[in-house]
């Protein structure tokens, strides 16, 4: 989670640029993002919590914009993103994918408010560097996962699980879904497309012939 500050001013002779303050403000972010959400990021509080100008956040961060998704991107990288362990010699490829996937979703169960505020950030200029951060991070182990694999099969569980992914976070920020229902809906698509689903669709199709005979 973000790191809490006790505040109080720069230490003399820091300027109003420099990395500590940068930090500072970003931790006050995070705060107000698992706190409040999205909407609690206002500038002027934001400044009130670091101890710092406005000016100050303005010279190190362009717009709120930019400020959130920094804000975000650095908190994921502790909280979501940490390092990967390797799928083991025996894992399957079911169990892989959602080892992955909780590893990325579980933080989020438990910060649903910063949930909220990715799906947002995500739309916001700058918002991209949050996709390719996640890609990045996970694609290691999906590609080990997925070595042997044919490629037009990786390609389609890449795309349906990214879109998945997507889908089931939008629905969460709408109201749609609660957030402890993300995972156990990912679960089933994974398991959909790792699983045998030949005998299931033999039996579909052969109900559909009787049914128009």
């Amino acid at each position: 989670m973000g790191s809490k500050t006790s505040g109080g001013p720069p230490e003399a002779g820091e300027g109003v640029g420099t990395p500590g303050n940068a930090d500072v403000i970003v931790a006050a972010v995070q705060e107000l993002l698992e706190t409040g959400g999205y909407d609690a990021v206002q500038l002027r509080e934001v400044a009130r919590r670091a101890h710092v100008s406005l000016a100050t956040i303005y010279r190190l961060f362009p717009s709120r914009a930019e400020l959130i998704v920094t804000a975000i991107e650095q908190w994921m990288s502790t909280n979501s993103y940490a390092d990967l362990a390797a799928p083991a010699p025996d894992e399957t490829l079911y169990d892989g994918l959602m080892r992955g996937l909780r590893y990325v979703f579980e933080p989020w169960e438990r910060n649903p408010r910063m949930l909220e505020a990715y799906h947002r950030a995500r739309l916001d200029p700058g918002g991209k560097r949050l996709d390719r951060q996640g890609m990045n991070a996970i694609m290691p182990n999906a590609a080990a996962l997925l070595a042997d694999a044919d490629p037009d099969y990786v390609e389609d569980v890449t795309l349906i699980l990214k879109n998945m992914a997507y889908a089931v976070v939008g629905r969460f920020a709408a109201g749609g879904l609660d957030v402890t229902a993300i995972l156990p809906t990912l679960e089933r698509a994974v398991y959909r497309l790792t699983a045998d689903n030949e005998t299931l669709a033999r039996a579909a199709r052969e109900r559909e012939s009787q049914r128009r005979s």
